[in-house]
């Protein structure tokens, strides 16, 4: 009888595969897996290599969907897919809904035809689809293969994400399309030509999300012509009654900038209507056919759908009173407020000088540092310096331009060494968020 090989050592033998710019990658043990494909030569398959690195919710026993963060197009994006799955803010979303969180990563070298990937059609679907499955087995969650999925892409992502709506629109409890719309992309290169979406993805909730710069205010900038493309896309899919919003950051122009503080309260709402009741089941429930907000386009003066007095056929359509809120936030100065603090760490030891502890995520806001305090008194605030280049606000991982956690990964350790030889202390560990908002402190055992 085969066997099938352990953990780490599959993970082992994915590192030791992976394309050399591509490698190293962090580590994946449970909770973590990963697994890597070898480009196809199929005359439909996949051209590129690309790894899928996922995250299990510790204590999940059956997941009721899984969370997919697809980057966009080049090699520097394609390599922000490897710590996707790593993402403590989003893992706060997936854990929440009992979801797993996907990473992909498509070995792209930077000047080829990134449409290769990014049309599910050119193989990617069959890559991913064949993934859940796979990751089910190692994971031992085989539902992965058949439970929903919620779908967010940036860039070439977001075009994925898009034609994937109009592949398999059952499965996709919501989907947000940063700076892409759904384009069908020939394998013999001719231009791509937008997609037909059929009438189940109406029903799909959808974001569209671009910077300002894309097109809405700047015309001439290099993205300049994407928001054409999407206000098109909204225009049409508005027109048949989709379920669809376009939110544009007045702060970015390609970079993902603070649209997480949107997407994840989005995804939030979506989830909580859509997903199953029982875990491990696939079919998605319709979203309710009250409770949704609308505005008009790019306009922050958000009302209840019975109190909308606008063109409902053209208006952004919104699932809730909090996400109405947020996106009238966000459209105005790409923030997003928070009135709650953040989860306290847990699992705060000391070894000789050295502090360790465990923390999740502020689900709305995110982890922006931690404060290490010594007898009370503060003693040091990680991370200890600004990161050189900036995206969005400061937070503890460093965040990319396709909003991942820049490598190598934040660890949550501190080493105190001020301390003298023999003394006694006794420490605490406060999770402050990204609007400045502190948990309160975890000391270390006595």
């Amino acid at each position: 009888m085969k066997l099938p090989l352990p953990t780490f050592l599959l993970s082992a033998l994915c590192a030791l595969t992976l394309h050399a710019e591509y490698a190293p990658v962090p580590s994946t043990t449970p909770p973590y897996y990963r697994l890597r494909y070898e480009a196809s030569n199929a005359p439909d398959g996949l051209i590129f290599p690309v790894s899928y690195t996922i995250w299990i919710p510790p204590g999940v026993q059956t997941l009721r969907g899984v969370i997919v963060h697809q980057h966009g197009c080049g090699e520097g994006s394609c390599k922000s897919g490897l710590t996707a799955a790593f993402d403590l803010q989003w893992q706060a979303l997936a854990k929440k809904h009992e979801c797993a969180l996907l990473g992909p990563a498509y070995e792209q070298p930077e000047k080829a035809v990134c449409s290769m990937w990014c049309d599910p059609r050119n193989g990617s679907e069959q890559a991913f689809l064949k993934a859940l499955s796979d990751l089910g087995t190692q994971s031992h969650h085989p539902e992965l293969a058949t439970v929903p999925w919620a779908l967010w892409g940036h860039s070439g992502g977001a075009n994925w994400v898009g034609n994937m709506l109009a592949l398999h629109p059952d499965r996709i409890a919501a989907a947000w399309l940063r700076s892409g719309t759904p384009r069908v992309a020939q394998r013999d290169g001719s231009p791509a030509k937008p997609a037909e979406l059929p009438d189940a993805s109406c029903a799909v909730p959808t974001m569209c999300n671009l910077g300002t710069r894309e097109g809405v205010t700047e015309k001439d900038a290099r993205f300049g012509g994407l928001w054409p493309n999407v206000q098109k896309f909204f225009t049409d899919m508005r027109a048949r009654g989709a379920l669809i919003a376009v939110a544009a950051d007045p702060n970015s122009s390609h970079d993902c900038a603070n649209s997480r503080y949107l997407a994840i309260p989005w995804f939030d709402a979506c989830l909580s209507a859509r997903l199953p009741d029982h875990a491990g089941e696939a079919k998605l429930k319709p979203m309710p056919a009250d409770g949704g907000w609308m505005a008009p386009v790019l306009n922050g003066d958000v009302q209840p759908s019975a109190k909308f007095a606008g063109d409902v056929k053209t208006a952004v359509w919104l699932p809730n009173e909090r996400v109405a809120k947020a996106y009238a936030e966000y459209i105005k100065d790409g923030n997003v407020s928070d009135t709650t603090p953040p989860p306290a760490p847990t699992d705060v030891k000391l070894t000789g000088n050295e502090l360790t502890w465990n923390a999740e995520a502020d689900l709305e806001s995110g982890v922006a540092a931690f404060v290490i305090e010594r007898d009370g008194k503060e003693l040091a605030r990680l991370p200890e310096k600004p990161p050189a280049r900036l995206i969005g606000r400061a937070i503890f991982q460093v965040n990319g331009y396709s909003d991942s956690p820049t490598p190598p990964l934040a660890e949550m350790r501190f080493t105190d060494t001020t301390a003298a030889p023999g003394e006694k202390h006794t420490y605490s560990v406060i999770t402050v968020n990204s609007t400045g908002l502190n948990s309160a402190p975890a000391k270390t055992s006595p």
